[in-house]
């Protein structure tokens, strides 16, 4: 028989209670005067086998020694207990428990005897054993309450929580631990509702955590898993509840600790930001492991450089307070050499220390009476120093804790580390964009200019958008504007290089389309050479627009590789988005770039940007170029008025992509400004085009450049004579210097030589280049120009 009955059939009577043992009386010689029910059910034995007979006959000892070991027991005068072996009527021997009981009755001599299965009573008393152990030497605390939800009983384990349990008796659950709380969730808060539901439904509520200090041990935060189960008798009436509550608070610290670890994983080091990731991790360690974290960390790693060598404790550092980034602030600390923060950054070893009454910056310590000082390490390197304290939280720091804040110091050290060299890189990516983008825009009389140029969120990285303002020859300018895909070095390198070789291109007068489609064929070989050492392939996908805007026609040529067309605003105030169909963005190849030709009326407003302008992560394109436009209207307003207006309609934030916005105003230059003259293919016309030139300088009072420029522009004409077909044009313009300028329908390459001593030509493009600032020749469609500039006096 199995020791240990199921649960549902344990029976908590003794064996040997005489409502459930078998019962037989003997009579003063030994013979079986009386047999009961329970007695034929153990052994098997019917009345009429047993009555009369020697009772002897029923123990399976020999049959020499069975009577005198029954008269023995028989004849005490005070009960006897004894195990012996008894003969049942299938032939088994049943090993039992017996009880001789001496009974007179009326002058009689009598016994009563009383048997239980031997098994059946060590069962019982391993039953009771438990009960006993449950009550008194068991950890799991039992409490039994009445239907009015009243201590009525507690076990010991529950007693010593209470320090003593009679000053509870007759008292609601709820007086046990005044300031305790059900931290478990999916269930009611009090305690009273909970203990209801259990009588009211019958059914059990299991694995409840609750929070709180017993009065044993009242400076100590405990956590108990407590269950709570109906108790009803045999009858099935409902006698009340009882609870069972167990110590866990080792293992939900054990957890907690672990699930603090796991948060920190998460939360610590993810925003490449140094003083974000302190606040991450005071953020993250406050309330469960401290009530206040200080992160102290010297000024160089905040700036992005490296931790500074030799003794820590000898420099200077900067305090920071606060769980947020909001509420942290900066303050200088230094330590005395004897301090523990200084032993701590000396040693590299975390130190448990009680807080000062006054900390290194001269604060109060808040009544903060338990410190762990940890360092912040990587690569064998001291960051800085974490200070974790204790106020309200009236637990010491112990080793547990220390582990624990290690752990954390070690995340937080690598997050610190790894946003130090990002500030550091970025750092240096930002300088190196701004020291590639344009300092000052070069002085023209073109177009009036202004521009803004806001870089991304830091944790972005540095974009690659650019812009550039050329002058060219004719006093015409070339505007760009374009982005490289990708953030960070080399995005600013890529970026750089391509400006570069925008101008370069520019200088050589080539028109929008033509520039595009060599600088697509240079950006498709820097793109193979960037996958080929593994730079990645921000060279590809590149968007970029270019316009060249002449103020003496008003004419506008520009062309797009895969960058948004520009928003114009005539003089009335009318805005319109350009119809220039992109085309592919720039190292894909592909269709070929088309110019869009455009005229512009003096003082048109005409809006270059990236899409970073006008796009975001709440607005998209379409919206943000309606926006842009919107602001264009007020286009009479000056253009670094238009430039804030278009970028203070962005929200607040960091920003996810860098936004460039460059805004031109359009100038022309008039007749008085310009002199043009026709004049046939014929020799002769050279000496009226140096008279009309002598003429037209006193007009604008430069009759001191009346030579030179003559000289100019009589080998200016000479030359497009001598090679063109058609009629030769000279255009004479005053601007910050003269330009003079020859087109024919040639496209005949002037080239510059050296002639020698007997040549009798090829020294007119020699004296040219000798008289004139600079000179050069731009190509069009239906010829050349050749022009030369001429410094004014």
């Amino acid at each position: 028989m199995d020791r240990f009955p199921n649960a549902p059939h344990v029976d908590f009577h003794s064996p040997l209670d005489l409502s459930k043992a078998a019962t037989a009386v003997l009579d003063a010689e030994g013979r079986v005067s009386g047999w009961g029910s329970s007695a034929q059910r153990l052994l098997g034995h019917s009345p009429e086998d047993v009555l009369g007979q020697p009772a002897a006959r029923l123990l399976a000892a020999a049959p020499g020694q069975r009577p005198a070991a029954l008269a023995k027991l028989c004849t005490a005068r005070r009960p006897r207990s004894a195990v012996l072996d008894l003969c049942c009527r299938d032939g088994r021997t049943l090993r039992a428990a017996v009880t001789f009981s001496p009974l007179a009755h009326q002058g009689a001599a009598a016994t009563v005897v009383v048997a239980a299965g031997l098994e059946t009573l060590r069962g019982w008393e391993a039953q009771l054993a438990m009960l006993q152990g449950l009550a008194t030497e068991s950890d799991v605390g039992l409490t039994i309450f009445d239907t009015d939800l009243r201590v009525v009983w507690a076990n010991t384990a529950t007693d010593l929580e209470l320090s003593g349990v009679a000053q509870y008796i007759g008292r609601p659950a709820a007086d046990l631990f005044p300031e305790g709380e059900f931290i478990s969730r999916h269930h009611p808060p009090d305690e009273d509702q909970i203990m209801e539901h259990v009588l009211t439904t019958g059914e059990p509520i299991t694995g409840m955590h609750y929070r709180g200090r017993a009065p044993a041990d009242p400076v100590r935060e405990h956590v108990w898993s407590c269950s709570y189960h109906r108790l009803v008798d045999a009858r099935g009436e409902l006698l009340g509840l009882f609870e069972e509550s167990l110590d866990i608070t080792e293992r939900y610290r054990a957890q907690e600790r672990l699930s603090l670890l796991v948060r920190a994983g998460k939360r610590i080091g993810a925003s490449l930001d140094v003083r974000r990731t302190a606040a991450e991790l005071a953020d993250v360690a406050v309330p469960q492991l401290a009530d206040e974290v200080l992160v102290d960390l010297p000024p160089a790693i905040i700036e992005g450089r490296q931790p500074p060598t030799g003794s820590a404790p000898g420099h200077s550092l900067l305090r920071m307070h606060g769980r947020t980034p909001e509420e942290f602030r900066t303050s200088p600390v230094s330590y005395p050499p004897w301090s523990p923060q200084a032993q701590s950054l000396a040693t590299s070893r975390p130190v448990i220390d009680t807080c000062p009454s006054e900390t290194p910056d001269g604060t109060g310590a808040d009544a903060a009476h338990s410190c762990l000082f940890v360092p912040l390490l990587t690569r064998n390197a001291v960051l800085g120093l974490a200070t974790f304290r204790r106020s309200s939280n009236p637990d010491r720091f112990g080793p547990e804790e220390q582990t624990l804040a290690v752990e954390l110091a070690e995340r937080a050290a690598v997050g610190i580390d790894n946003a130090r060299r990002y500030t550091s890189q970025h750092a240096a990516a930002l300088v190196l964009q701004r020291s590639l983008l344009p300092q000052h825009l070069p002085e023209q009389s073109a177009v009036d200019v202004a521009y803004r140029y806001l870089p991304a969120d830091s944790r972005v990285g540095v974009g690659g958008d650019w812009f550039d303002l050329i002058p060219l020859s004719g006093a015409r300018v070339g505007l760009t504007v374009g982005d490289v895909v990708g953030h960070g070095m080399h995005a600013a390198a890529t970026m750089g290089r391509l400006r570069a070789t925008v101008r370069t291109l520019a200088l050589l007068d080539l028109d929008p389309a033509e520039l595009l489609t060599r600088l697509d064929g240079l950006v498709a070989q820097d793109s193979v050479a960037d996958a080929e050492d593994g730079l990645g392939d921000e060279t590809l996908g590149v968007t970029c627009l270019y316009a060249i805007y002449d103020p003496v026609s008003g004419r506008c040529v520009w062309a797009s590789a895969g960058h948004p067309p520009p928003v114009v605003a005539d003089a009335s105030g009318s805005v319109a988005l350009s119809a220039l169909a992109p085309g592919p963005p720039l190292g894909l190849g592909g269709l070929p770039y088309e110019n869009v030709e455009l005229s512009l009326s003096g003082g048109s407003v005409v809006a270059f940007f990236t899409d970073g302008v006008v796009e975001d992560r709440s607005t998209d394109i379409d919206s943000g170029i309606d926006r842009l436009s919107q602001v264009l209207t007020w286009q009479r307003c000056p253009l670094e008025e238009l430039c804030d207006r278009a970028l203070s309609a962005r929200p607040p934030g960091p920003q996810a992509d860098d936004a460039t916005l460059l805004l031109i105003r359009t100038r022309r230059l008039g007749p008085d400004l310009v002199a043009d003259l026709e004049l046939p293919p014929d020799p002769a016309m050279v000496a009226r085009a140096r008279t009309d030139t002598e003429r037209r300088l006193a007009d604008w009072g430069l009759s001191e450049l009346a030579f030179p420029a003559a000289l100019v522009v009589s080998e200016l004409v000479t030359n497009g004579i001598r090679y063109a077909t058609g009629p030769v044009t000279l255009r004479l313009i005053k601007d910050r210097s003269l330009l003079c300028e020859v087109s024919d329908n040639a496209h005949t390459a002037p080239h510059l030589r050296r002639a020698r001593r007997d040549d009798e030509g090829g020294r007119g493009l020699f004296l040219v280049a000798q008289m004139s600032q600079r000179w050069g020749t731009r190509y069009t469609a239906s010829g050349k120009t050749i022009w030369a500039e001429l410094a004014l006096p």
